[in-house]
């Protein structure tokens, strides 16, 4: 990820778990409370580690989810992987008032704010959608009127993260549009897309190239770069098409 170089300028603090919400039967968002916590930009990440009583740790890199308005707290939200070392512990164990170790944050150039503007096209695969929410949550809270549209694929409705709150925003903001692809079941009476984010897909509902939209696209590494090359040969300049990628397992 972005950010590498400045890893060893940061230093772990301790964050305590104020708030925990179920997202999906196998995503949880944990909010902690960071005390001296520098402010991040939409699209960063923060380290995360994990000390077991016989002193062996285990460090995960976790995109934060909330928006730089909520001072002083962090969200971050995770994916049950079930041979995963940190995951199911996050997902499954932490509970209200335990403290994590954390640094960060991370990253530059995955970032958006609203003053950077638009139009802006967001393409999440999956967990993938972690970053882009906290770019979505920037923009409604300072108000912006930059256009915006996600493109989520998803496995299936149920895999859907944020699904209340997207749509809910989706039905606030006329601005903003939400749109989804189910890749392998979908729901009685489904209307939408049902297939694997290609070219094809991305003409269909991605901002015309002559906008001059900005880009930012989130998920396993062979949706990222389908996707990506499939904006480029849209006409997509490729400088504002800002990409960030997981390997097959998520890091766990």
């Amino acid at each position: 990820m972005e950010g590498t170089a400045l890893r060893g300028r940061l230093i772990w603090q301790l964050g305590e778990v104020v708030e925990t919400r179920t997202e999906t039967a196998r995503a949880r968002s944990l909010t902690l409370a960071v005390p001296g916590w520098p402010g991040h930009r939409p699209g960063q990440h923060v380290d995360l580690r994990l000390t077991a009583e016989d002193g062996y740790q285990a460090e995960r890199s976790y995109s934060i989810a909330s928006p730089p308005e909520e001072r002083g707290k962090v969200m971050i939200t995770v994916e049950r992987l079930d041979d995963g070392e940190a995951s199911p512990y996050l997902v499954d164990e932490v509970k209200l008032g335990d403290r994590l170790e954390l640094r960060g944050p991370i990253g530059g150039y995955f970032v958006w704010e609203a003053q950077m503007g638009g139009p802006l096209l967001l393409v999440a695969g999956g967990s993938g959608i972690v970053p882009l929410m906290a770019m979505i949550r920037h923009r409604r809270a300072v108000a912006s009127t930059v256009p915006a549209r996600l493109l989520y694929s998803a496995r299936s409705q149920d895999e859907v993260i944020y699904r209340d709150e997207l749509d809910e925003s989706a039905r606030r903001d006329r601005r903003l549009d939400v749109i989804y692809t189910l890749t392998r079941s979908q729901p009685p009476g489904w209307a939408g897309y049902r297939r694997r984010i290609d070219g094809d897909l991305l003409r269909e509902v991605a901002w015309p190239a002559r906008d001059g939209p900005r880009a930012y696209i989130c998920g396993p590494t062979q949706f990222v770069e389908t996707a990506a090359a499939g904006l480029v040969s849209l006409g997509y300049d490729p400088a504002r098409v800002k990409t960030e990628r997981f390997g097959p397992t998520g890091g766990g």
